[in-house]
């Protein structure tokens, strides 16, 4: 190895291990259990991000074991557990399954400021930067992988069915227990969450990007929920005729398909119909049923939105209903 290839791989290495000391103490062990029976869980990591005890992780870290303590009363017991041995009580803030995020507390202000790790940006990432991947399975020490960010803009889906756009992809491996842990850039700052949702992905690292977390955080210390909208459809992406496409001046190729309607709904008191293809929400092109999904925000809640449709067989028009969406539901 020549002289220049060994400086550069000390350099890699202090960033890396300086990475590690700035951000590690504050990556914690999250132990999920029941209240006074002593009964387990599941558990994974996650890592403070404020200075007075508030922690991020994975929605199904904090949920794990749900069946298990589903009869008790109160939410189940989180243990927390940071690098220098210290143990915590937590209590549940909120959680958001839909991006797999959840966001617990600890009451660490009788020993002083804690440390936390400070949440960078995951705009303008590029292929081929730094990606470090910090866990705590155990609770007495972290553990940490490292490589590079080996793509942007993947998605996938998490147990709800909702899709998680701009997930970061890494080569940095995701060990057992590390998912809900922080996924850091070369200065040390949080770019993603680890989660470990996708299944068969071994040597590899699936984060949600950090500006999702950001977006979520805010309304789980509000409302310990996301807010979204809910139109009451069951619906399908399907394909527009070419014929339709040109005839209308559409500017997308899809639209969704309603299959169902729940009885009741904004979309049933708007008189939508099975049958129905759905092109637009509000002047925003809905091209899938996730695009349906991420547009249905909780700005349109309970306020007249404009649905653009295509009603009819053989030639198809444009109608536009005006649709009060309500609350989504969370379990």
């Amino acid at each position: 190895m020549g002289a220049t290839d060994a400086f550069l791989l000390d350099s890699y290495s202090r960033t890396v291990s300086d990475a590690v000391d700035r951000v590690g103490p504050s990556v914690a062990s999250v132990q999920v259990g029941v209240a006074d029976t002593g009964t387990g869980g599941g558990g994974g990591s996650g890592f403070l991000f404020t200075p007075d005890g508030y922690l991020l992780t994975n929605s199904h870290v904090a949920r794990a074991g749900k069946a298990a303590f589903a009869a008790h009363e109160p939410r189940p017991a989180y243990r927390v557990s940071l690098a220098d041995g210290r143990e915590f009580q937590a209590r549940w803030v909120g959680d958001d399954p839909d991006t797999d995020l959840a966001v617990l507390q600890i009451d660490g202000l009788s020993q002083g400021s804690l440390t936390h790790a400070p949440l960078g940006s995951s705009v303008g990432l590029k292929r081929g930067e730094i990606a470090i991947a910090i866990g705590n399975p155990l609770g007495f020490e972290h553990t940490v992988t490292s490589g590079i960010v080996s793509a942007l803009g993947r998605s996938t889906r998490t147990s709800t069915g909702r899709l998680i756009p701009n997930v970061i992809q890494t080569d940095a491996a995701l060990n057992p227990g590390n998912s809900g842990g922080p996924l850091l850039n070369a200065r040390a700052e949080v770019i993603g969450v680890n989660t470990a949702i996708i299944r068969g992905a071994q040597s590899i690292c699936f984060a949600v990007a950090i500006d999702i977390a950001t977006w979520v955080i805010p309304q789980l210390l509000q409302h310990g929920r996301v807010r979204r909208g809910h139109l009451g459809v069951g619906g399908s992406t399907v394909p527009l005729h070419r014929r339709v496409v040109l005839a209308h001046g559409l500017a997308q190729d899809h639209g969704v398909r309603v299959l169902s309607i729940e009885h009741g709904s904004a979309a049933d008191r708007a008189g939508l119909h099975v049958g129905d293809v759905i092109v637009g929400l509000d002047g925003v092109e809905i091209d899938s049923v996730d695009r349906l999904h991420q547009t249905l925000d909780a700005s349109r809640i309970q306020r007249d939105c404009a649905v653009k449709l295509l009603r009819g067989t053989l030639s198809p028009q444009p109608m536009y209903f005006s649709v009060r969406p309500t609350e989504r539901a969370t379990g």
